[in-house]
This record gives structure tokens, sequence and C-alpha cells, in this order.
């Protein structure tokens, strides 16, 4: 009596293991991008469980003074502050060609809402998409 085998040796390869060393990376990459911070002032933004990855092509800082009353307004972190009635020739300069204009506002806790509308009119004014920057809980 003959026994015969119906296993047949099979030359596959499996991409098991390959799609996991993919997720992660994909995994290290999130989290090591989420660590990059552009915004070079010291802001004590408002607390949100809601985190947006897309980084806006501008960001315009808005500093209260307290003490003495007064708001500056930063583009793109710089130390340097402009005055109001600037932003918004200075942001069309900076997207005058970009196809998606987007602006990110980054505000401290304690700036009144009128100053945070202000800059959103300019935004709306010139069909720019806005985002508000918020701190992670």
């Amino acid at each position: 009596m003959a026994i015969k085998r119906n296993t047949k040796i099979q030359a596959t390869f499996t991409m098991a293991s390959m799609t996991d060393i993919v997720f992660l990376l994909l995994i290290f990459f999130l989290v090591t991008s989420t660590l990059i911070n552009p915004n070079a002032l010291k802001l004590l933004l408002p607390k949100s469980t809601n985190q947006i990855s897309d980084k806006g092509q501008v960001s315009i800082s808005i500093k209260h003074y307290q003490q003495a009353g007064i708001f500056s307004y930063h583009i793109n972190g710089n130390h340097n502050a402009v005055p109001f009635n600037e932003i918004e020739s200075r942001i069309q300069e900076i997207l005058h060609d970009t196809s998606d204009p987007t602006v990110s506002l980054y505000v401290d806790k304690s700036v009144p809402m009128e100053q945070v509308v202000q800059v959103m009119n300019i935004a709306k004014r010139n069909q720019y998409k806005i985002v508000l920057a918020t701190s992670p809980e």
C-alpha cells in the first residue's frame, strides 16, 4: 500500500510582516510630527480635545499684555510685532500664489473675542481658510 502525501510545497511570500512594519513606521511618524512646534511665542492657548493635523501656511499669534492693556500681533512666529493695520497686506503678500490659502490663529486665553474676530474678518474678506489653534487637554 503506497501512502501519498497530500501537501504540496508552496513558494509564496506572506506580506503580514511587511504590513506590520509599515504600520509601526506610520505610528512613529505621526507621533514625532505632533512634537514639532512652529510657533516660537509663548502663548496660553485654550484647551481642546479635538486636534487637527493640518498646519496653516501662515500663522498669526495674538499676545495680550494685561498690565499694559495692549495686544501684539506676530506673523509666522516672528518676535517683531506687526501693527494691526498691516496684517492684511502682509498676509496677502505671503499667500498670493497659494492654491489653498490657510491661516492658523494662535491666541492667548486672555485675549477678548473682539480681537480674534477682527483677524477672522480679514481671513473672510480674502477667502482664506482659518484654523484656531488650541492646546491638547
